[in-house]
């Protein structure tokens, strides 16, 4: 009789294991409950990624990449990978316009440049002067009248080939205009007095 007390007493159900189960609303044990060590570690999460060294490469190389990708973009005129300011049909369509005419604009910081030289050489002359601001002027009208007449020109082919132009779009036809050729980032990719459409 006293043996089978202490077996009784010693049985499994009434010894509480030591990693007891979470119970769910109605009392029944859905598992083992996790350590608390267990719990707390894997709330952690790393301030900062464990490698410096690996994940500043890791950051380079994907820099470098992009920058590839860009370069690549910029020669052949591939719109996957030009920066969001060049995308699109009708900025394709723009730059190509103005990539297939001549235009003065193109040549106007050199002719500054020119006119810059003469300044500097004939200072003491008054009536060189006077010539030389006088023909700087002439220059920059001819430019923004080239200018205008080419975006207005421009956004007539728009209008006929897409319906509408873009906002913004004369700014950056312009622009590309008064960039000299071998310059202008994308690169043309048409030639001078192809024809676009």
């Amino acid at each position: 009789m006293f043996g089978r007390k202490k077996d009784d007493s010693q049985s499994p159900a009434n010894v509480e294991p030591a990693d007891s189960a979470p119970e769910t609303t109605d009392g029944r044990k859905t598992g083992p409950t996790p350590k608390r060590s267990a719990q707390q570690a894997s709330r952690q999460r790393p301030l900062v990624p464990t490698d410096r060294k690996a994940a500043k490469e890791a950051d380079r190389q994907r820099r470098i990449e992009a920058q590839n990708r860009l370069r690549i973009a910029n020669e052949t005129g591939d719109e996957r990978y030009l920066m969001p300011r060049d995308q699109g049909a009708q900025k394709r369509y723009a730059r190509n316009f103005i990539d297939s005419r001549w235009m003065f604009s193109e040549f106007m910081m050199f002719v500054i440049f020119a006119f810059l030289i003469l300044s500097l050489t004939f200072n003491q002359n008054l009536s060189v002067q006077m010539y030389v601001q006088g023909a700087l002027w002439v220059v920059i009208a001819l430019v923004i009248i080239e200018l205008i007449v080419t975006t207005i020109l421009l956004k007539r082919r728009l209008v006929a080939k897409f319906g509408s132009m873009d906002r913004g779009l004369r700014m950056y036809a312009a622009m590309r205009g008064m960039q000299f050729r071998k310059l202008r980032l994308p690169k043309p990719q048409v030639k001078r007095g192809a024809n676009i459409d």
